[in-house]
């Protein structure tokens, strides 16, 4: 579908909300395409998706009142307020950082304030980046394991599960109190529950351990276990129609968006230098004939993580965002709302 299409598209009837609802109309400042879209991946029957901002109405601001979205699950768009969007900004949420960085022509509608907003996206970048695309890309790549992990026996699942509580694991050192590896360790031995080949066992050995720190990795555990007893009708759906490819492409395109922010402090939405290889990862080629993925993703994976450890350890972007000017653009903007000035 090309930009002409897609514009043309947004002026028929399905998408009159866009103009109807008393949120969005002239308060739309940005209205740009999402998901394979904006990545540049789409393709013959991929969904179009459309993502945007709108201001805030004057009585919002001085009522402190927000719709926060503006969500039409028909033609799959959302629209966020601009006191929402900042906030998410603010917070380096993967989602929608990627609406600053869409390629020029993808911009539907893009109004003064939108073009300001856009000029000033650096101020939302930060090190948050690496704790908000690294959890996304964790729950990303256990999608995957779990998909694929249901076209294989119960060994095989057993230590697909083993690999994604290892990847969570990874990020526990961010969110708890520190332990050794030694003191927590997890591995695949001869089962003994019923009706299992092999099965996960643990040895731990913490001492003077905070309880609810305990708590919260174990739940998290807890929950990838349970996550690979239950195939809900969404996975079944998801395997039924190959989309394990989809889920391995975007988990690369994850890893590419944040070593850029990293290296470069730049939001590249659109992957137009990758596009040959992500493309190979959707349409199935690092899949074998019983579409399990093959080691050569794995190795690319691997590749992907090591850029991202060495970026993650060496960029020069801040702690955190430059919140002084965030606050300062947001104040401006509903200033000019409550005066009438937009």
């Amino acid at each position: 579908m090309t930009i002409k299409q897609i514009k043309d598209k947004l002026k028929s009837k399905e998408y009159d909300f866009l103009r109807t609802d008393k949120n969005l109309g002239d308060n739309i400042i940005i209205l740009t395409l999402g998901g394979s879209h904006a990545y540049g991946m789409d393709k013959e029957g991929s969904d179009l998706d459309v993502r945007g901002i709108a201001l805030n109405s004057k009585s919002d601001i001085l009522l402190g009142t927000d719709f926060e979205q503006v969500v039409n699950t028909d033609t799959d768009t959302t629209v966020y307020s601009f006191n929402k969007m900042i906030q998410l900004l603010t917070s380096n949420n993967p989602n929608t950082i990627e609406q600053l960085g869409c390629l020029p022509e993808h911009y539907l509608h893009l109004s003064d304030i939108g073009r300001e907003l856009l000029d000033n996206r650096k101020m939302f970048l930060s090190k948050v980046c690496i704790h908000t695309f690294g959890g996304y890309s964790s729950s990303q790549l256990r999608r995957m394991e779990n998909k694929a992990a249901r076209l294989v026996g119960q060994a095989e699942n057993e230590a697909y599960i083993l690999r994604s509580i290892n990847n969570a694991q990874y990020e526990f050192k961010n969110r708890y109190y520190p332990y050794n590896e030694s003191d927590l360790k997890l591995y695949i031995d001869k089962a003994v529950q019923e009706g299992y080949d092999s099965e996960i066992f643990m040895d731990v050995n913490l001492k003077h351990y905070p309880l609810r720190d305990w708590a919260g990795m174990w739940n998290e555990m807890k929950s990838i276990v349970s996550s690979y007893s239950k195939f809900g009708k969404r996975n079944e759906k998801a395997v039924a129609h190959d989309k394990l490819g989809k889920h391995m492409a975007h988990l690369i395109r994850l890893y590419m968006m944040c070593i850029d922010i990293l290296e470069k402090e730049e939001i590249i939405t659109y992957r137009s230098d990758e596009h040959d290889l992500l493309m190979s990862i959707r349409n199935g080629e690092y899949l074998d004939k019983n579409r399990q993925p093959i080691s050569e993703f794995y190795d690319l994976l691997n590749e992907y993580e090591k850029r991202f450890e060495y970026a993650k350890e060496n960029t020069s972007l801040p702690d955190k965002p430059n919140y002084k000017k965030i606050n300062e653009f947001k104040m401006y903007v509903n200033e000019r709302i409550v005066k009438g000035d937009i």
